[in-house]
């Protein structure tokens, strides 16, 4: 059978490996597990949240709202924005999604970091679109905005803090690079971290309000799947002027978004101190992280998120530390698909921690 040729090359995204598939394959008891791969949050999510669901679990057979009007009053007013300037999406991927269909085509150019969210090639790739990479391991503004003005890409992906290095820029450096774009290229600033960045290091923060207010081709990404502790509600949203979000909603299904993530993302909003405790103990544990990293002489990416990520020496293999740790229960992503010789693994519990220094030290001979 033929398909559209566009698809051809395409590498399918791999998430992180499920703990059913870590029980199937290697034998592994469940309880022994731990999951440290996808960057969720491991101290759950709110109980308001959780009792929210449990009340609302009677009206699964009702379709939602579709106007999502209550979830866009509460990030309404949590960015001091218009509801208007807001898209909810199933997850901030689809958003993503919206955005590249919105924008690119065949005979477009999108520009990106080396090492960034797969997610954005993937889908620009879907509608033939030729992607423009940096050189730099991290984000580098000045060389983004040289390859900017060599090949005048129609879109540019910006993912602060960024996935799966860690890596943040500085708010006032990125409104200098946005300054100098055309206002016809569009811009997504992809904030899926910003509440980790934002409590870690003020001039990390990147305030949507004051993006969309002053540059009018941007759209600024967030999502409930990593603070907020919902990745299995899959609930994110773009904020960005009317025109942009007008222009996404006319590639928006009908939907989108189940009664059950409505409601959970709603009460989510207004449990600020459980998203606050959350990030102060992921920044606690992760002194733990590069304390260790430092014993053993390897170098860990500095990170404003809820994870790190470890580079390895040339003696170590990613793939195999990640296959050893993983078939002893640790479940960790290997960064060789990124051609990065690293192991991005999420700030746990401290005794998922714990059990991690363990084993990493196991498998490694130190």
């Amino acid at each position: 059978m033929n398909y559209n040729d566009t698809l051809d090359g395409i590498k399918t995204y791999e998430a992180g490996k499920p703990i059913e598939l870590v029980v199937r394959e290697y034998g592994v008891d469940p309880k022994d597990i731990i999951k440290l791969a996808s960057n969720e949050n491991p101290y759950g999510t709110s109980p308001k949240v959780t009792q929210a669901v449990k009340d609302m679990a009677d009206k699964m057979f009702l379709y939602p709202d579709d106007s999502m009007y209550v979830l866009k009053e509460g990030l309404a007013k949590k960015f001091d924005v218009k509801e208007e300037e807001i898209i909810i999406g199933s997850g901030s991927d689809q958003v993503i999604e919206f955005a590249v269909h919105a924008k690119l085509n065949s005979r477009a150019k999108v520009l990106m970091n080396s090492i960034t969210f797969a997610m954005y090639e993937i889908y620009a790739h879907h509608v033939g679109a030729q992607v423009i990479r940096t050189q730099s391991r991290e984000h580098d503004l000045e060389e983004f905005y040289a390859l900017y003005l060599e090949h005048k890409p129609e879109m540019i992906f910006i993912c602060t803090p960024n996935n799966p290095t860690g890596d943040a820029i500085d708010s006032a450096a990125l409104k200098t690079f946005l300054k100098k774009i055309d206002k016809d290229t569009l811009v997504v600033v992809d904030g899926a971290y910003m509440e980790y960045a934002a409590l870690k290091d003020p001039s990390k923060s990147v305030s949507a309000k004051e993006l969309i207010a002053e540059f009018e081709n941007v759209l600024y990404l967030g999502t409930f799947s990593k603070a907020y502790g919902l990745g299995g509600m899959r609930t994110g949203y773009g904020i960005a002027s009317g025109d942009i979000i007008k222009t996404l909603y006319k590639l928006r299904p009908p939907f989108n978004i189940t009664t059950l993530s409505l409601e959970a993302a709603r009460v989510a909003l207004e449990d600020e101190a459980f998203v606050t405790s959350s990030i102060e103990k992921n920044f606690q544990q992760m002194k733990r992280y590069e304390k260790f990293a430092s014993e053993l002489g390897l170098e860990i990416i500095d990170s404003y998120t809820n994870f790190v990520t470890i580079c390895l020496n040339e003696k170590q293999n990613s793939s195999e530390i990640s296959l050893s740790l993983l078939k002893k229960g640790m479940i960790v992503r290997d960064l060789k698909g990124y051609s990065l010789n690293a192991v991005r693994v999420t700030i746990g519990t401290e005794e998922e921690n714990t059990r991690f220094f363990e084993l990493f030290k196991e498998v490694t001979g130190n």
